[in-house]
């Protein structure tokens, strides 16, 4: 069941309000079948506070009914630990069951989390998706959610205001699962305009698809 108190107490400020609320009218029809949460680096052993707004969030809404799924995205890009399994992790400590959790470690860029996610979504026959990450690179992301999916890919940005009741929420992991053995960061093989190419999209081999859309789920 959604709680749409819930809901309507956490509508993001002015900027992604518009993609919020059309997001929010989808789910009070039924839940998306998974929402897509892009990764970011871990380092130090323990999650940052991206990664862990990013997290908690894609809890919140599962909990809550808003996303039967989650499709955690990120390879070994910047550190040795493949991000979208170091979030899984966290996410099943704080009651995600592993059967809902999903995981693209193939992606480097923002805009890859989105193609391999959505690759993934369709090949699991998931029909309906979001994205769940903070404001900033939800707006950054618009428009390559908008011109390169036959499937819409709805926007559930978080905010920090809301996440703030949770900032006593550390659960502990084992990172060994996520760790890879024969890493090399990104920095050593990506100079910084191809990192920038590959944050576009321009990364990506288009050609297979018509148009450089991708099919519907």
């Amino acid at each position: 069941m959604i709680s749409f108190s819930f809901l309507s107490c956490i509508a993001p400020r002015r900027g992604p309000l518009k993609a919020y609320s059309k997001a929010l009218d989808i789910v009070r029809t039924k839940p998306f079948d998974a929402i897509i949460v892009p990764g970011t680096p871990f380092r130090n052993s323990s999650w940052d506070t991206i990664m862990k707004a990013r997290v908690i969030w894609s809890w919140v809404l599962y909990k809550e009914g808003v996303t039967k799924n989650v499709i955690y995205s990120g390879g070994a890009v910047y550190s040795p630990y493949k991000e979208a399994v170091i979030m899984g992790l966290y996410a099943q400590q704080l009651g995600i069951p592993t059967e809902h959790i999903f995981y693209d470690t193939q992606a480097r860029h923002s805009t890859e989390n989105i193609f391999y996610s959505y690759l993934l979504a369709r090949k699991l026959g998931f029909k309906s998706l979001a994205l769940a990450t903070d404001p900033f690179q939800s707006s950054l992301l618009g428009s390559f959610l908008r011109r390169r999916f036959g499937s819409p890919i709805y926007r559930l940005p978080f905010v920090v205001d809301t996440l703030a009741a949770y900032n006593s929420v550390n659960p502990k992991i084992d990172p060994q699962p996520a760790h890879e053995e024969h890493f090399i960061s990104i920095t050593a093989n990506e100079s910084f305009f191809k990192r920038f190419r590959g944050t576009t999209g321009r990364g990506i081999d288009w050609t297979p698809y018509e148009n450089g859309q991708l099919p519907p789920l």
